[in-house]
């Protein structure tokens, strides 16, 4: 499982994928679907856009990895997770054909959640690409519209080391004639995306180009923010329960991308685009992202774990008030450590820890690395004891964070 081991655990094209699929009679043409990749913010716009499209009336499938508590978290309908008995008929009666094919868990997670998808017979289905795009097992699809957030350093040992590289791996889910949005413009890989959507003959659309927000600030527990296009006010006072700062560039992709569909004739009112965002977590079972846990000390979690992930945290983090800063945190071996590290800061107690699985990185070599950055704590053999540790240390006023790996949150949770 790559989860559990990294790199060596997958499967570098979409061989397996198909073949499965063909003995399961080929359940990803059988539902529409909408494609989301990129390296950050996919699985808030993927939450997003499926919150959306349900409440617009939509029957609405959801497909995202990795989950945090609970397997079945990866695929959902209208924000219910698939029962335990249909995953377990599922590897009973494919068992043979996993056995002769030896797929990956995440080809087979794939298989199942369209199989799924296709006999529930959902109106549309939001696929999260689980890494990189071109050879993603998710990449099998003809989707009614390719969604790609942004582009930053992250997986290099697997797709390549410059955002030129990941770009071009990412631009692999645009498809002939599908129509493409792209969320951030990026002057180093905006011209990958123009390139492989002309080569398609895909329409494309830079959502930070055509969209952007004024007047935004947040309201107890939502962000609240105007929507521009061009010079017009499109929506105004829209709330998003989804509070980080970095929900700022997903929200654009999301309303693009929605416009996008209402070009291609879905009705989706503009009363149902409120009620979700206001509602998303309630609605998709969203969690993780710059979520709070609890009051006195406020204790806040947040999944990002690559630079560009922990740049929009330390954003967050400064802009709420806090006395004492105390950040759990544990890593997996293959991120780019000393990039994370150095974008901590140094006026922080620190709680080392490391998640439960083989590719954490070792708590003494986590500490170690983070002291050549200035930044000392205590280390602890589990993820619990660390926040626990932090708990008894920390005061009514002070902020607890907790990150550094999605598997350190889902721990926590």
């Amino acid at each position: 499982m790559f989860t559990r081991v990294g790199a060596v655990a997958l499967k570098k094209d979409l061989h397996n994928t198909l073949a499965l699929c063909d003995k399961l009679d080929n359940p990803q043409h059988k539902f529409k679907s909408i494609h989301v990749g990129g390296t950050n913010g996919k699985g808030s716009t993927s939450h997003m856009l499926a919150a959306i499209l349900q409440k617009a009336g939509y029957k609405t499938g959801l497909y995202t990895s990795p989950h945090l508590k609970d397997f079945r978290e990866r695929i959902r309908i209208n924000g219910k997770m698939v029962s335990k008995q249909y995953v377990k008929d599922f590897v009973k009666n494919q068992q043979e054909t996993i056995q002769e094919i030896e797929p990956s868990f995440f080809e087979v997670t794939v298989a199942m959640a369209f199989d799924y998808f296709a006999k529930e017979k959902v109106d549309i289905a939001i696929i999260e690409v689980g890494l990189g795009g071109r050879l993603d097992s998710t990449n099998i699809i003809t989707p009614e519209l390719s969604v790609i957030t942004n582009i930053s350093l992250d997986h290099t040992n697997i797709l390549g080391d410059t955002l030129l590289e990941i770009a071009t791996e990412k631009a692999g889910i645009i498809k002939k004639n599908i129509p493409v949005v792209i969320g951030e413009k990026q002057a180093e890989t905006e011209a990958v995306f123009i390139t492989k959507a002309k080569l398609e003959n895909a329409s494309i659309n830079f959502a930070g180009s055509s969209l952007h927000i004024e007047n935004a600030h947040q309201k107890k527990a939502h962000l609240i923010v105007d929507v521009y296009k061009e010079e017009k006010l499109i929506y105004t006072n829209l709330a998003l329960d989804l509070t980080g700062s970095y929900q700022l560039k997903n929200i654009l992709t999301v309303i693009e991308a929605i416009l996008k569909l209402k070009e291609i004739e879905y009705s989706i009112p503009d009363e149902s685009i409120f009620t979700a965002l206001k509602n998303v977590k309630k609605i998709t079972g969203l969690q993780g992202r710059w979520q709070t846990l609890s009051q006195n000390p406020l204790v806040i979690c947040d999944t990002g774990h690559n630079k560009a992930g922990i740049i929009e945290v330390m954003q967050n983090i400064k802009n709420t008030p806090h006395k004492n800063l105390h950040i759990v945190i544990g890593m997996v071996k293959d991120k780019d450590i000393s990039g994370v590290l150095a974008l901590f800061p140094t006026n922080a107690s620190y709680y080392f820890c490391q998640p439960n699985l083989e590719r954490a990185l070792p708590v003494s070599e986590l500490a170690s690395q983070a002291a050549t950055f200035g930044l000392k704590g205590n280390t602890f053999n589990t993820v619990q004891a660390a926040f626990q540790n932090a708990k008894s240390k920390a005061e009514e006023k002070d902020l607890i964070f907790v990150g550094g790996s999605t598997f350190v949150v889902a721990e926590i949770l």
